[in-house]
């Protein structure tokens, strides 16, 4: 029997007055990793912004295990969704104090330190995150690739049932793209974490997810949802993106790949 995490209604919201999204409905099934793709411009992370209190909604619900977005306290909420954002501060903190920050929903009124079990599971997540070795570097010494590394095993100390990450592959090389998402692939697995991701790439979205949610600027609402071979079709990009492309499949795992195709010129 599949458990719904995540339910989203009719959903509006905006900024100084203009709405973006417009209609929004979504149901996340625990364990699914999900896509939102689109333009620049779509929401895509402003549906985040909802999903995390850091945008009143218009109109709509979002419901998160059953209970109404607005009836769980943000340090509850904590401690059940955590977020990967944009861009990964570099602080002058050691990387082990930067991953145990994820650890603050859980303290006491009065704790003012980490105990023994914070260190140990954030140690624990630093081993699965590859970061094993590096608790004494310095956030702002490290390599982009790693300082992403370290936010994710930030937000898994926070021991969520869902992670939010905002492009989690943007300004990183292919080496280091492959690891982050084999890395979301494996936790998604190992951990039965529920994954969703805003990815500008729609080739990386369509291999690493279950399913995308296309989101249409022009209208504010879902152009399709479902899984990448039936969301990734020539006419979608097209109508979407305003672009051309061909679509086949990969030869090794069966998901779509999308090629562009020039405008040819006389």
């Amino acid at each position: 029997m599949t458990e719904k995490i995540l339910q989203i209604s009719g959903l509006c919201c905006g900024y100084a007055g203009k709405t973006v999204l417009r209609d929004i409905y979504l149901e996340v099934i625990k364990g699914e990793i999900i896509s939102i793709i689109g333009p620049n411009g779509a929401g895509k992370t402003t549906l985040l912004k909802a999903l995390t209190k850091l945008l009143k909604p218009d109109q709509g619900s979002i419901v998160i295990n059953g209970r109404p977005l607005t009836a769980i306290p943000r340090k509850e909420l904590a401690r059940t969704l955590a977020v990967v954002g944009q861009t990964v501060e570099q602080p002058f903190l050691t990387v082990e104090d930067y991953v145990l920050l994820g650890r603050l929903p859980f303290f006491s009124r009065y704790q003012l330190f980490q105990s023994k079990k914070d260190t140990d599971i954030a140690r624990r997540y630093m081993a699965l995150t590859g970061l094993t070795g590096m608790e004494e570097a310095l956030m702002n010494e490290i390599s982009g690739g790693e300082r992403q590394l370290a936010a994710i095993a930030r937000a898994l100390v926070q021991e969520p049932a869902i992670l939010l990450l905002d492009e989690p592959t943007a300004h990183l090389d292919i080496t280091h793209q492959s690891r982050i998402l084999d890395l979301i692939a494996e936790l998604n697995r190992t951990l039965s974490l529920t994954v969703i991701m805003v990815v500008h790439d729609l080739n990386l979205a369509g291999e690493y997810s279950d399913r995308l949610v296309l989101l249409d600027k022009e209208s504010g609402s879902v152009y399709r949802c479902g899984p990448p071979a039936e969301v990734l079709t020539e006419q979608a990009v097209k109508d979407i993106y305003r672009a051309g492309v061909f679509v086949d499949k990969n030869p090794v795992s069966g998901k779509p790949c999308l090629f562009i195709t020039r405008e040819q010129t006389r």
